[in-house]
Parts: C-alpha cells; sequence; structure tokens
C-alpha cells in the first residue's frame, strides 16, 4: 500500500516554506562587466550552523514517474543548494517537520532554468532527475559532525503524474 502524491510546478511561492528558487528575475538588478553582464542579486541566503561553505559535483540517475517515496532525509547544521547543469528537470519532495518526523510530502518540478536551496532542516527527497541522468552544482555544509538525519516512511508515497 502507498499514499498517492502529485507533483506542481516549482514556483517560488508553493515553495518559500521550505527554501528559495533560483531563477533569474524579468530584470537583472545590476548591470556589470562593462555593460555586458546582469546581476541577479543575492537570490537565496546560505545558512551554516558552522563549517564552510562547500561546492560539489553531483551526478545522478535518471528517475520516472510514478516514482516511490520511501525515505526523506534533512540536514539540521546547513542549507544546500541545488543547481542544474544540463537543465534536466528535478522533481523536488519536501515535507514540513511535524514534531521531528516529516508532516505531508509535497512534490515540486523544477522549470528550464531554475535551481533550489533547501532551508536548513528542511525534510526533502532524494536527487531526483526526471527522464535523464542530471548533473547538479551543489552547495552545502562542510564541516565535522553528522549533518544528515534520515526518515524512512512504514507507508511509502508515490508521485503519480504532474500538473501544468
Amino acid at each position: 500500500m502507498s499514499r498517492s502524491l502529485t507533483a506542481t510546478p516549482l514556483t517560488a511561492k508553493g515553495f518559500a516554506a521550505f527554501g528559495d528558487v533560483l531563477e533569474p528575475k524579468a530584470a537583472p538588478d545590476k548591470i556589470i562587466n562593462q555593460g555586458m553582464c546582469g546581476r541577479h542579486h543575492d537570490l537565496a541566503q546560505l545558512d551554516f550552523a558552522d563549517g564552510r561553505a562547500g561546492i560539489s559535483l553531483f551526478d545522478a540517475k535518471a528517475r520516472a514517474l510514478p516514482y516511490t517515496v520511501d525515505l526523506v532525509e534533512r540536514h539540521p547544521d546547513g542549507s544546500q543548494a541545488f543547481v542544474p547543469l544540463n537543465g534536466v528537470p528535478m522533481l523536488v519532495i519536501v515535507a514540513p517537520d511535524a514534531g521531528g518526523v516529516p508532516g505531508d510530502l509535497q512534490a515540486f518540478v523544477s522549470q528550464p532554468g531554475q535551481s533550489i536551496n533547501l532551508h536548513r532542516g528542511v525534510w526533502h527527497g532524494v536527487l531526483a532527475p526526471l527522464g535523464a541522468a542530471g548533473q547538479y552544482i551543489v552547495i552545502d555544509r562542510i564541516g565535522e559532525g553528522a549533518n544528515l538525519q534520515e526518515h524512512w516512511f512504514d507507508t511509502p508515497w508515490v508521485v503519480t503524474g504532474t500538473e501544468g
């Protein structure tokens, strides 16, 4: 038995409780580099309890719908940003905290040009590019100590499709 979930398009408003959507604004905040570059400034706040920001590259295998979610995780000591390199949409699974365990899941699908920054401590699914393998820049906390909590569901969730 499983619980059904439908993914919605990723929007800044819909995702605000869980993190930041990083995407260009209608117009850049600043024009720099002799007028040849628009800067969309300060789109996410990195948040680390300790340690430092690190930049890693991730190679993730393709996923497909229906997609079973039997595990979510969170990082209590630091935010985590995912920046796609090859334009593959990602399935973003998140949940509010419900007394130290994840509440009801929500699912989003990123659009071309979108990246995310998960707030510190947000329950989320594993990296899940849809339809093709994905390559990502990941910016997160590098430091001593465990920064990972996992929750396995007794009854998994299944993302059966997408809206929009």
